[in-house]
């Protein structure tokens, strides 16, 4: 779970920072994709271990 809540940070850094350099326009959506591709991950893998229980 550490792990998932440290690259959920570390993409929304790169969000922030594509938003704040002008020409970095692909870090917003590189960092959103991941973002979005780590929480749906996280979200199934916990929906997949409440269900063993």
């Amino acid at each position: 779970m550490g792990i998932l809540v440290g690259l959920l940070v570390i993409w929304a850094i790169l969000v922030v920072l594509g938003i704040v350099i002008k020409g970095l326009f692909w870090l917003i959506i590189v960092g959103a994709v991941l973002f979005v591709a780590t929480g749906v991950i996280g979200f199934v893998k916990r929906e997949a271990l409440a269900r063993k229980r």
